[in-house]
């Protein structure tokens, strides 16, 4: 289905969420391989540490502040930012991609999770009415 007309948009909308959230990862995965930290409030009940998206990653296996997980923040992140810009070309496997790149961030609570959710409802709404 093509996203000219009505859906042009929407196609907007989705990309900025997506570059939102891709944009963050590059940015907060260099700052970490650079820097050894990521990016965490510096005040407040919170202050120092990450977020819930380091439990899951943590359940699973893997240590949030390895190399391993800083690189796998920039890559996927620089993959997804290349990807919406296909989506934004209108190349017609980007949509199906993008929603996989949403999909695939829905762990990256709290914010990420929502970018993620918004991304997933708005593509599943076009793509199916």
């Amino acid at each position: 289905m093509s996203w000219r007309g009505n859906g042009e948009w929407l196609r907007w909308v989705i990309a900025a969420l997506a570059f939102s959230e891709a944009g963050w990862m590059v940015f907060d995965g260099l700052r970490a391989v650079l820097t050894g930290e990521y990016t965490v409030p510096r005040s407040g009940p919170h202050a120092g540490q990450l977020g819930p998206w380091a439990s899951v990653v943590s359940a699973v296996g893997i240590e949030p502040h390895s190399v391993g997980m800083k690189w796998f923040f920039v890559i996927y992140g620089a993959a997804w930012l290349a990807l919406t810009v296909c989506f934004l070309a209108n190349l017609s496997w980007a949509k199906w991609m993008m929603l996989l790149a949403a999909v695939g961030m829905l762990w990256f609570a709290p914010l990420g999770t929502l970018l993620s959710v918004l991304q997933i409802v708005l593509m599943l709404y076009r793509f199916w009415k």
